[in-house]
């Protein structure tokens, strides 16, 4: 047990010193998100806004960092302002154009700030990001390939293009996020990046071009978002000492009760509180007995099963709750309905106490020979008993 207990510590101390210490955790790590907005780039100001639109899918190393890939596009306009673009062919026109069709794919790694601070699960969370960007689009426009005043300075002409460019750079950004459940998510992002232009040299600014994206986006965490402890917790689920449904539990249990506890003393509380559940022993069974022809629990009866109900509560195994009657007083249909109705007593009973329903499997036995000490009276009862 010792060794148990060592590789649970082991375990939880690695999922919480992984998590911050005043932060929640992202419950299955993995969330995607779509989302809408605008697109305008950048020159001597902002050229007419273009649509934009992004998917994205990412995984939260911790509660408070975080990456994530965004696929956007597909539009950008450049207008034909002073500074913005060079002379367009032989006739001195200013290139414009709109909506030219690109992609982009932005690798971002994200801070969260309002984890930082947070003592449980943030209703907003405020963010920022930054990464590399790559976009892919036509090549738009080149220098005309005779002219001899091939210099960035001022304005030349040029012509269209052919193939296809990738270009790179980077962004950057900020997102505002409201949590509507604890698994869906609203935020509004505002990112800046640079790269070379996807409009060619028509671009006065062609090798390093700005470009602003206002979005709206939906995020789906899939699995939902937990308190602080669910990391610790769901560690120890994972290492095959908790089942699921109990590390929630435990977890959802302490985030209530200790939101303000910083990392140090939640590794060790959590820690301590995990193994005093895999090392508790289960308890032994236990009987009720009833009057003949009742199936009512008396007060002395639910003093014993509220004592009873709060052993089995935080032991990670099923008991059965199994109805008997005397097999001499009765006809056998009355007994197996008398049974029944004593089982569901007792079982409803430990339900009001807080004993989770997966936990209790309630049977009926009917009428049946002595139980104990060879006593029919004593058949009259509800057992509960760990399930083998």
């Amino acid at each position: 047990m010792k060794l148990k207990a060592l590789a649970l510590s082991i375990a939880l101390a690695a999922g919480v010193f992984a998590a911050n210490a005043q932060t929640t955790y992202k419950g299955n790590d993995v969330f995607v998100g779509v989302g809408g907005g605008i697109i305008s780039t950048y020159n001597q100001g902002f050229n007419t806004p273009a649509f934009y639109g992004n998917i994205m899918v990412g995984k939260y190393i911790n509660t408070i960092w975080g990456v994530r890939a965004v696929i956007g596009g597909p539009f950008q306009t450049l207008d034909a302002r002073n500074g913005n673009a060079q002379n367009y062919g032989t006739m001195g026109t200013i290139y414009s154009k709109k909506n030219k069709v690109f992609g982009e794919l932005n690798v971002d790694a994200m801070l969260n700030i309002s984890n930082i601070f947070a003592k449980d699960l943030a209703k907003f969370d405020v963010y920022v990001f930054a990464g590399p960007t790559m976009n892919l689009s036509s090549a738009g426009t080149e220098f005309v390939a005779n002219n001899t005043f091939m210099d960035a300075s001022v304005a030349l002409p040029v012509q269209e293009a052919n193939g296809l460019k990738a270009r790179f750079g980077a962004t950057a950004g900020l997102g505002l996020g409201y949590n509507i459940t604890d698994g869906f998510e609203l935020a509004l992002e505002g990112r800046f990046g640079v790269t070379p232009s996807v409009f060619g040299d028509a671009s006065q600014y062609r090798k390093a071009e700005g470009t602003g994206r206002l979005t709206l986006n939906a995020i789906w965490t899939i699995g939902g978002k937990h308190g602080k402890f669910a990391r610790a917790a769901m560690a120890a689920a994972a290492a095959g000492y908790l089942s699921k449904e109990a590390a929630d539990a435990l977890a959802r249990e302490y985030a209530a009760k200790n939101p303000k506890i910083v990392e140090k003393v939640v590794e060790k509380e959590v820690i301590k509180e995990v193994e005093k559940y895999i090392n508790k022993e289960i308890p032994a069974s236990t009987a009720v007995f009833f009057d003949i022809n009742r199936a009512v629990l008396s007060q002395k009866d639910k003093a014993r099963l509220q004592l009873y109900a709060d052993d089995i509560k935080n032991v990670d195994t099923q008991f059965v709750v199994a109805g008997y009657a005397d097999k001499k007083t009765g006809s056998a249909k009355r007994n197996m309905t008398l049974s029944e109705q004593r089982a569901k007593a007792v079982y409803d009973y430990l339900i009001s106490l807080g004993v989770p329903a997966s936990k209790l499997e309630c049977t009926a036995n009917g009428g049946v020979d002595p139980i104990f000490f060879n006593n029919d009276v004593l058949s009259r009862t509800v057992i509960i008993k760990p399930k083998n």
